[in-house]
């Protein structure tokens, strides 16, 4: 599968899975990205890091290493 790092910008997705270990996860599902819900990639930084998005209807920032562990499908 894609994950979020991947989805250029301009495009809508939708998370399938959250990887990763207990606390980071929990903090990446704790800012509202959760299975089934719709993310609209907007930025991304000159250098790839970070990436600007939004998720229910907020604009927030993540780094690209939090964005690998974001399984979606486009």
């Amino acid at each position: 599968m894609k994950s979020l790092r991947e989805v250029p910008c301009g495009n809508q997705a939708k998370i399938v899975k959250v990887h990763g270990d207990g606390s980071v996860r929990r903090r990446i599902m704790d800012m509202g990205i959760t299975k089934g819900c719709d993310v609209f990639v907007r930025k991304v930084a000159p250098l790839g890091d970070p990436i600007e998005i939004t998720v229910r209807g907020y604009e927030m920032s993540i780094r690209k290493a939090d964005a690998q562990m974001i399984e979606v499908e486009a």
